[in-house]
């Protein structure tokens, strides 16, 4: 009967070496996208003509609104990062359900400013996809 255990990002093996470089990158992703959603909030907190809404949106807030919303987010966003960064195992799970959010904000959030909207959800898509890689590759294993 062989038992495996999961692959470890501390593992020595190729297999533990991919674990960390995954990990890893989720980890600097989510908190380099926290810092961007900080930043995007207190832009948003500092100066309401920052951001011009040139469209009715469903999703209209105050401008000040979605400043605090993003800037919470990040905060969040940089905790969890550095959870991930430091092997913290709730931090994965999390990282996941912050960069939802975060794509869920910022898609809400396009009408104000595009093109940053679209950039940082796509590092949230990659900080998930680095995380269920991670998650699934250890279950697999």
């Amino acid at each position: 009967m062989s038992t495996q255990q999961p692959t470890r990002y501390d593992d020595p093996s190729s297999k533990g070496l991919v674990a960390l470089g995954v990990t890893g990158f989720a980890g600097v992703m989510l908190c380099v996208v926290a810092v961007f959603t900080i930043l995007e909030g207190i832009a948003a907190i500092a100066n309401d003509e920052v951001y011009v809404a040139g469209l009715h949106w469903a999703y209209r807030l105050d401008i000040t609104g979605w400043g605090w919303i993003h800037l919470i987010l990040g905060i969040i966003g940089l905790v969890v990062g550095i959870g991930i960064l430091t092997g913290q195992t709730w931090a994965r799970i999390s990282g996941i359900v912050v960069a939802g959010l975060s794509c869920l904000a910022n898609f809400a959030f396009l009408p104000y400013y595009p093109l940053w909207s679209i950039v940082i959800l796509a590092f949230n898509a990659l900080v998930i996809w680095a995380l269920c890689t991670q998650l699934s590759g250890d279950a697999n294993l």
